[in-house]
C-alpha cells in the first residue's frame, strides 16, 4: 500500500509538470482507491465492535477529498495512512521475533536425580527440594541452589551484564542463566512457573499486549479528535466560503495548477 500511494504522489506530480494535469488527478486518485478500500474494511470492522479509532479521520479526510476532486490531499493522506500502518506491523513483528527468541531459550527438560540415577523429566514436573544436574552450556531451568560443585554463569539474559559471574555452594542460581563452566549439581527453590525467567516471559507477553500510554489516551478521546476536526473542516469552510479549505493540503492543488512563471 505505502508503495501504490508513493508511485501515484510522485508520478502525479511528474504529469503535473508535463502539462497533464488530467492524468495527475487521475493518477492520485487512483491511487488513493485501494488503500482507502482497505482502510473502510479495517474502519467498519472496529466500529462493529464499538472501537472507535482515529483511522476514521483518515477515511473521512481521503473520502471527501475525492468527493471533492482533490484527489493530491487524498493521496498525501493514503501515504501518511498506509506509512502508518506499515511501520506499526514493522513494530510487530520485530516484537514477534524477539518473544520468540525469549520463549526459545527456555528449557522444555531438566536432568533430575532420582536416587542415584539421572532422569531427564521435564521441568513442569520439578517441585522444591529436587536435586538438578545441570550442565556445560545450558540453561537452568528454575531458581535454585548450588549443592555441589562452583558455577560460572552467563547472566546477560536476566541482567544484560555480559561478564560471567561464579556462584560457588550454598549461592541462590536465577533460572535463564547460562552455565559455561563445568557441570554442577543444584536443588530446585521454586517450581518452573514461579521462577524468574517464568516471570520475566510474562511481563514482556503483558507489555506486547498493552497500549502504550499515548496510544489509549488517543483511543480514549477518538471521538472527541474526530468531532473536533470535523468542526475545524466545517469552519474553515464557512468562514472561507470554499469547499476545499476544509480540506488539508487542498492549496496545492491551486499552486500546481497556476501556470509557470516566465
Amino acid at each position: 500500500m505505502v508503495a501504490v500511494a508513493l508511485i501515484g504522489l510522485v508520478g502525479g506530480f511528474a504529469l503535473q509538470f508535463m502539462d497533464m494535469p488530467s492524468s495527475s488527478r487521475l493518477l492520485w486518485g487512483s491511487a488513493t482507491v485501494p488503500i482507502l478500500g482497505m482502510l473502510l474494511v479495517t474502519a467498519g470492522n472496529s466500529l462493529f465492535r464499538g472501537d472507535f479509532g482515529l483511522d476514521l479521520i483518515a477515511a473521512l479526510s481521503m473520502t471527501v477529498a475525492l468527493a471533492f476532486g482533490e484527489t493530491l490531499a487524498a493521496n498525501v493522506v493514503a501515504l501518511m495512512y498506509a506509512g502508518g500502518q506499515m511501520l506499526e506491523a514493522f513494530a510487530s513483528g520485530r516484537a514477534a521475533q524477539e518473544m520468540t527468541a525469549l520463549l526459545g531459550r527456555v528449557p522444555k527438560r531438566a536432568m533430575r536425580y532420582s536416587g542415584d540415577r539421572l532422569n531427564e523429566e521435564p521441568i513442569s514436573s520439578l517441585v522444591p527440594g529436587d536435586r538438578l544436574l545441570v550442565r556445560q552450556g545450558e540453561v537452568i531451568p528454575v531458581d535454585g541452589l548450588i549443592v555441589s560443585g562452583s558455577a560460572l554463569l552467563d547472566q546477560s539474559a536476566l541482567t544484560g551484564e555480559s561478564l560471567p559471574v561464579e556462584r560457588r555452594p550454598r549461592d541462590e542460581v536465577l533460572s535463564g542463566s547460562t552455565s559455561l563452566g563445568r557441570a554442577f549439581d543444584m536443588q530446585v527453590l521454586r517450581p518452573a512457573a514461579e521462577s524468574t525467567y517464568a516471570g520475566i516471559v510474562r511481563l514482556v507477553e503483558a507489555a506486547q499486549k498493552s497500549k502504550a500510554p499515548m496510544a489509549r489516551l488517543a483511543d480514549r478521546y477518538a471521538v472527541v479528535f474526530l468531532l473536533l476536526t470535523i468542526g475545524l473542516s466545517v469552519a474553515a469552510w464557512l468562514l472561507s466560503g470554499e469547499p476545499r479549505r476544509a480540506l488539508p493540503a487542498a492549496h496545492w492543488r491551486s499552486l500546481l495548477s497556476q501556470p509557470p512563471v516566465r
